[in-house]
């Protein structure tokens, strides 16, 4: 049973991502909108590191389609185990190969072999040694990767690339941005507790996040217990509620592990006066737990 679910939840993140080629935008469009937009509010943000709209990255249209054309034979790999119910190291062989080639975007190159170390040996070896350091009283403080500095700060995983949301600013897009946060912490509020993780979705430069019937969603796929699951992204009171930038949240209870996820679907903010609704391009993430 589990494992026929971990197929379906795989499929939908694969799903997602394939959606990606027939959102995007012509090459040489903007991924950043095209008018001064609204700013992240810092004491709004609760230590998250969410840039304001003028520090957005750039977003390569070419190198998202690249990333969705890859996402299948990844996401099936994990998802098909090898006869010791381990993650199947042929397929992921299969895979770097595909991501090796000339033809790969060189940044995509870098996004799939970071993301296939994770299901493999190095990312088993990577979740292992963070365990390890958790039961240690005297290394508690470096407990995590991507530990932002500073007094209160969440310890954030970022999404492996940012994504563009299509029409999301008034004639033009949104760079979006999403990362995991790993429990016991305060963000996103209320805060995931130990074996949850927490992910946060910003369409950077608009406004407040509104709810909606059309939804932002996350899929997840831990791999190391087989807890599979989708959750909506909301709206979150304590985050950005006020200004914007718009920003969605969720709660998960995936156990602790390596986690892999997509966030894809609808984001709707209330920007510049108006209500606007855009599809994002999904985005990859991996997180240890």
């Amino acid at each position: 049973m589990r494992l026929a679910r971990s197929r379906r939840t795989a499929a939908a993140i694969a799903a997602a991502a394939v959606i990606t080629p027939a959102l995007l935008v012509p090459s040489n469009a903007a991924a950043a909108p095209a008018t001064p937009a609204p700013t992240a509010d810092t004491s709004e943000a609760q230590g998250l590191p969410i840039p304001d709209v003028d520090h957005a990255p750039d977003v390569q249209p070419e190198v998202l389609e690249s990333l969705g054309a890859l996402t299948p034979a990844l996401i099936g790999s994990v998802a098909t185990r090898d006869s010791d119910g381990k993650v199947n190291t042929a397929l992921l062989a299969q895979v770097r190969r595909l991501a090796d080639n000339p033809a790969v975007p060189a940044e995509a190159q870098e996004v799939w072999k970071s993301l296939i170390d994770f299901i493999g040996e190095p990312g088993a070896k990577e979740a292992a040694k963070t365990f390890e350091l958790e039961a240690s009283p005297a290394a508690k403080k470096d407990d995590a990767p991507n530990i932002p500095t500073g007094p209160n700060k969440p310890k954030i995983q970022q999404f492996l690339y940012p994504t563009i949301g299509v029409g999301c600013m008034p004639g033009g897009n949104s760079v979006g941005m999403a990362l995991a946060t790993a429990g016991p912490q305060p963000a996103p509020a209320p805060g995931p507790k130990r074996g949850q993780a927490g992910f946060v979705y910003t369409s950077l430069g608009t406004g407040p996040a509104l709810n909606s019937a059309r939804k932002l969603t996350v899929a997840w796929l831990n791999i190391d217990n087989g807890r599979t699951g989708q959750q909506t992204l909301k709206p979150n009171p304590k985050i950005n509620a006020t200004k914007g930038p718009g920003t969605f949240t969720a709660v998960v209870n995936t156990g602790r592990g390596r986690v892999v996820s997509t966030i894809y679907g609808t984001v709707t903010t209330k920007t510049k006066g108006k209500r606007v609704s855009c599809t994002i391009a999904p985005t990859i993430g991996t997180a240890i737990i």
